[in-house]
């Protein structure tokens, strides 16, 4: 654990978790639009050691993808984690021991391809404390920001990413021990799924052509997935699983498309950007 925090530090921390996952019965629910979004790649000179306690995945090389996602609700917007620094585009950037980060646009350059601006997000979600999901968050200061109580609260010091949150309560949604239904209808849930962090968050969207799970990192690789693999620097192995085991209930009950955020062959089952699923 001591690593990834180190590298939270280096670059910029954050966050978690809210309600109960539960089929919605509105039918008169806002359309629902998911895009997905470069939000940088990581190189692991070693993927296997560092996301294993057990050394049961590959060792070696292994570039991770850093995906965050925009969500339409009717006039509404969600950005879903916020990636590496803008610092790092076009500077590719040593961001802990073994790992590199880059970037090649921002969220801004993207979100300026759909004709947006940050004054267009009306709420954050930051999967949990780490600096590759947060890494742009302060450009979204006036957005309603949503994470993990334990995250935010573990995030406090000199390279605080939360500052204007911190003075502003009412933009400020903590989760803990529950989901959050988002937009008040169960289309947007975002789940309790503690383990990597105190106070983990995955990610349900209900689209018309199907659910989707994001993981947030519950996950890091398929392979991890399939093995249940828990990095040694997770806060508890023991929450760890439990979560997995919740997160594969739901995938299966809601006959989800999941989407592991650093598996470039997960984030490639949605649309190239700027195309939406719907």
């Amino acid at each position: 654990m001591k690593a990834w925090v180190s590298l939270g530090l280096a670059v910029s921390l954050a966050l978690a978790t809210g309600a109960s996952a539960q089929p919605s019965t509105q039918s008169s629910a806002p359309a629902v639009q998911l895009w997905r979004l470069d939000c940088g790649t990581i190189q692991f000179r070693d993927f296997g050691a560092f996301f294993s306690d057990t050394n049961e995945l590959p060792r070696g090389p292994r570039a991770a993808s850093d995906s965050c996602y925009l969500i339409r609700h009717g006039s509404q917007f969600l950005l879903w984690d916020t990636g590496l620094p803008a610092a790092l585009k076009g500077n590719p950037t040593q961001i802990g021991d073994g790992l590199t980060g880059t970037l090649d646009r921002t969220i801004i350059e993207q979100l300026a391809e759909l004709k947006l601006t940050p004054a267009n997000i009306n709420i954050v979600g930051i999967s949990h404390m780490h600096a590759d999901h947060l890494g742009q968050v302060g450009s979204f200061p006036n957005a309603k920001l949503i994470i993990g109580k334990a995250d935010f609260e573990g995030t406090v010091g000199a390279r605080d990413p939360f500052g204007p949150w911190r003075v502003a309560a009412a933009k400020l949604q903590l989760a803990h021990g529950g989901d959050v239904d988002i937009f008040g209808d169960g289309s947007v849930i975002a789940l309790n799924m503690p383990g990597h962090t105190p106070d983990h968050l995955s990610l349900l969207v209900k689209l018309a052509s199907g659910n989707v799970l994001l993981t947030g990192d519950l996950y890091h690789s398929t392979m991890a997935r399939n093995t249940k693999q828990v990095p040694g620097f997770n806060t508890s192995r023991a929450e760890t699983l439990a979560s997995m085991d919740r997160f594969e209930r739901l995938a299966k009950s809601y006959r989800a498309k999941v989407i592991i955020q650093h598996e470039p062959a997960d984030i490639a089952k949605l649309p190239a950007f700027p195309d939406a699923a719907q």
